[in-house]
């Protein structure tokens, strides 16, 4: 399945609110298969799921954790995190419009709130070229529980430089980095299936619907 719906609400509610009950109104996504398309152990198994209003893009994952975190000693949450891909986190791609997935946006969040965001694009040689001042204003929220990792980001419109309409289609992907060394594991929604671990694949990308029920 390569399409996941992006549920409506005009309903405020905080960042930090992993549980609030918009999360289980709105179509869910499993991150169950590694970038290779092999399957990925259940202790690594993660979530994500979408909610847009008129302000803002909210994006909602959570992790089984069963190994020992990967995380910085002393995480800085006032500004983003460069490489932060190098260590345990969550990820989400977007595209914003169906036909031109070169161009995209990367937001990471890490379980001890860390963020990145960055603009991209790929060009027609197949080099990648990133904009590491790109400001979006996102916001992050994260827990650490026992057995379980979660974040969330809240993205404004203003940062993709356009708003969706009921029954845009745009393109992105989802992805958690957890693990360290051999054993580091990079977890996709649509495997991109290149030889090497490798995210930076907008002809993979998948649909991200956005409805007004």
């Amino acid at each position: 399945m390569n399409r996941l719906k992006v549920s409506y609400t005009n309903t405020d509610f905080e960042i930090s609110d992993f549980e609030n009950k918009v999360w289980r109104e709105t179509e869910e996504t499993n991150l169950h298969l590694y970038w290779s398309g092999a399957a990925a152990e259940i202790e690594r198994h993660a979530k994500g799921r979408l909610v847009w209003t008129e302000e803002a893009l909210f994006v909602w994952f959570t992790g089984n954790q069963s190994e020992p975190l990967i995380v910085n000693d002393e995480p800085n949450t006032t500004k983003k995190t460069i490489n932060l891909w190098e260590r345990d986190c969550f990820e989400i791609f977007i595209a914003p419009g169906a036909k031109t997935p070169e161009t995209y946006f990367e937001f990471e969040a890490a379980p001890t709130g860390e963020w990145l965001d960055l603009k991209l694009k790929i060009l027609p040689n197949g080099e990648r070229e990133t904009d590491f001042g790109y400001d979006s204003e996102m916001k992050v929220s994260a827990e650490i529980w026992d057995n379980k990792v979660f974040a969330m980001m809240k993205i404004n419109w203003q940062a993709f430089g356009k708003k969706p309409r009921n029954g845009d289609v745009w393109r992105g992907n989802l992805f958690r980095c957890v693990g360290v060394g051999e054993n580091r594991g990079y977890l996709a929604w649509q495997s991109t299936k290149t030889a090497t671990p490798n995210f930076h694949v907008p002809d993979k990308f998948g649909y991200f619907e956005f409805v007004k029920n």
